[in-house]
């Protein structure tokens, strides 16, 4: 195992089974799924942090505009490390990204992955319903990211780390914002989606829509919670994880 700057890896515990690729929501780099609990992974289970352009580890680079080049970079350092069983799980921009490379994969003719998780992110045929926010001026910015809840106050009051944190921002809402679906064969994985009952800005039906983007099995829960709830509830991992259960079992048996 070989892992390049594009990604942050948590070795299983166990003989892996399973590598999971997480994609995470906008501005965040990989240390935003430090927050689970080894204990709430399984033992099996590798996780590949992805870890974009402009942040973290990567702040000297710069972060990318539009999804199509960011699909195609990635699809690049990622392409050697598909040997094994593999699942893809993003949150918010992160299920855009993890769809979209899951397509690519596909069109590649490449072994896609076992299994796409989501959430928090409309379907992507629906577009976003909110207002654009990558080009408004700092200030109104700053107080659309308060609302999201999902930038903490310290960080949005310091003007000297917002001033560092702001580029990746900004070209991560516009990554989302300008992303136009093409439409395109069915993935033949299944979908599992994850959404907040009080996120205010993704419905669930809007979330039901990823049904017609698989020919395969299709879940859809609902959780207790606003647009961050993956960070919030201790019951979403064991929620996530028991989705690829039956795969870890057939990786096992192979």
């Amino acid at each position: 195992m070989v892992a390049n700057k594009w990604f942050s890896v948590r070795p299983a515990r166990a003989v892996p089974a399973l590598r999971l690729f997480c994609f995470p929501h906008v501005g965040a780099g990989a240390s935003a799924f430090n927050l689970w609990r080894p204990a709430w992974v399984p033992d099996n289970i590798e996780l590949w942090t992805v870890r974009l352009p402009g942040r973290e580890q990567r702040l000297s680079e710069k972060p990318f505009h539009r999804m199509g080049p960011l699909v195609e970079a990635l699809y690049e350092a990622m392409a050697t490390e598909l040997s094994r069983p593999y699942a893809f799980y993003g949150h918010s921009l992160g299920s855009l990204v993890a769809f979209e490379m899951a397509r690519k994969i596909q069109r590649q003719g490449g072994q896609g992955p076992i299994h796409l998780l989501v959430s928090a992110h409309p379907a992507p045929q629906v577009g976003s319903c909110r207002e654009v926010l990558h080009n408004l001026p700092d200030k109104e910015f700053v107080e659309a990211l308060r609302r999201f809840a999902g930038t903490p106050d310290e960080a949005l009051e310091n003007e000297d780390l917002m001033s560092i944190m702001m580029v990746a921002l900004r070209a991560d809402f516009e990554v989302d914002e300008m992303y136009s679906y093409e439409e395109g064969p069915p993935l033949g994985c299944p979908i599992s989606v994850f959404g907040g009952i009080d996120d205010a800005d993704v419905s669930q039906a809007n979330l039901a829509a990823w049904k017609t983007l698989t020919s395969q099995e299709f879940n859809l829960q609902m959780m207790e919670g606003d647009h961050f709830f993956i960070f919030r509830s201790p019951d979403f991992p064991r929620r996530l994880f028991q989705e690829l259960k039956g795969h870890q079992q057939e990786a096992i048996g192979r």
